[in-house]
């Protein structure tokens, strides 16, 4: 469902989005007031939700979309200015999962990064709402959703998964120590996911250094909000910025964040090389530069809808034969296929934080298993 006052804007995104097979628009519509009237019948995988509109403009829609439609994943559509960036931060935290900036002139093309960049993160949010309503799955497999009440039962409520369970792979050739430095690694979903893990890590007496796969001014924006909403200090990182214990670093949008050892401790050195894995900033890079620091004592935490950034350097740090073996959560197609964290999906597991706070903070660089 795309939800915007411009119809040029709107047109553009149907050509973008229905070039893939496997996407089609099922409203297109000017304000949010129209897409509220709706939701609830269409129940849409996507709401690209503009945040200017007339009637009734997209911070208002929002939870009101979301309340007709609980499964739909909303991307909130923003201007790549400090107002677009406070509002879709602001959207984030009333339940949006994603925010993507309006693309300039020319960049819009079928075949673009723009067009690349978010046909991935549709494709990866709709598989997540998916999950979320097998019933409509199994109704669509067997036609319409009135034809399957009229012609069948109703199925069955899906049975509630089962809660799991976690511990550490115990091996005698991973570091038994504790990590130096946590570095985290955020893409899709990931400012939301980011307030659920660091709200569970205030207190540490480490550093801890993330990218989220953001644009210029809204990783500036991130960093406040997590700092008031986690209460672990948070900051964009800055050229020369020493490290210290209990602080979290945003690279900045637009830029790697990289490191490199002085008299004082570990700083941060701002690069404006190419981008890597499609992504700038990009997990690699700054994996790459710790790696000489701190060697094995990093904890490496990879969120989901990452793609492939992370996963090479990540298992580098982990001391792994297998690519992609790493704590928390890792991304199915890229980390689990490689043959390293199969299980964690989703949000890095709360249960986990907590498993890694009371053992002392004794372990990194192992991975977390369910147990049998």
């Amino acid at each position: 469902m795309l939800v915007d006052d411009s119809a040029v804007i709107r047109g553009g995104l149907t050509a973008l989005l229905e070039n893939d097979p496997a996407l089609k628009v099922v409203s297109s519509l000017s304000n949010g007031q129209l897409a509220v009237d709706i939701v609830g019948d269409k129940k849409p995988d996507i709401v690209i939700l503009d945040i200017e509109m007339p009637v009734m403009d997209g911070l208002s829609a929002l939870p009101k979309i979301l309340e007709k439609s609980p499964s739909s994943r909303v991307i909130m559509f923003s201007a790549l200015t400090e107002r677009g960036a406070q509002v879709s931060l602001k959207a984030l935290s009333l339940g949006a999962v994603e925010c993507v900036v309006k693309p300039g002139p020319g960049e819009a093309k079928i075949g673009s990064e723009f067009q690349k960049i978010l046909i991935q993160k549709i494709k990866h949010l709709a598989a997540l709402a998916h999950a979320e309503r097998p019933e409509q799955a199994q109704s669509t497999q067997s036609g319409s959703p009135q034809q399957s009440a009229t012609n069948k039962p109703a199925a069955a409520p899906a049975p509630a998964a089962p809660k799991p369970n976690f511990t550490l792979r115990n091996s005698s050739a991973d570091y038994q120590g504790r990590p130096d430095i946590i570095v985290i690694g955020s893409s899709t979903g990931g400012p939301q996911a980011l307030m659920n893990v660091l709200k569970n890590m205030t207190g540490l007496t480490i550093p801890i250094v993330i990218t989220q796969h953001m644009p210029a001014t809204f990783t500036r924006i991130l960093a406040q909000h997590l700092t008031q909403q986690t209460g672990l200090p948070t900051a964009e990182g800055e050229n020369g910025m020493l490290l210290e214990p209990g602080k979290a670093y945003v690279a900045p949008g637009g830029f790697h964040m990289l490191f490199e050892k002085s008299g004082n401790g570990t700083t941060i050195k701002i690069d404006d090389g190419p981008a890597e894995n499609f992504c700038k900033p990009a997990v690699d890079p700054m994996l790459r530069s710790l790696i000489p620091i701190y060697g094995r004592k990093i904890l490496c935490v990879i969120l989901t809808g990452m793609g492939n950034d992370g996963q090479k350097k990540c298992a580098t740090a982990c001391g792994c034969r297998r690519t992609g073996r790493c704590a928390g959560s890792a991304n199915q197609r890229s980390l689990g296929h490689a043959g390293g964290c199969r299980h964690g999906r989703g949000l890095f597991r709360r249960d986990a934080v907590k498993r890694y706070r009371t053992m002392g903070k004794k372990s990194c660089n192992r991975i977390i298993e369910p147990t049998p």
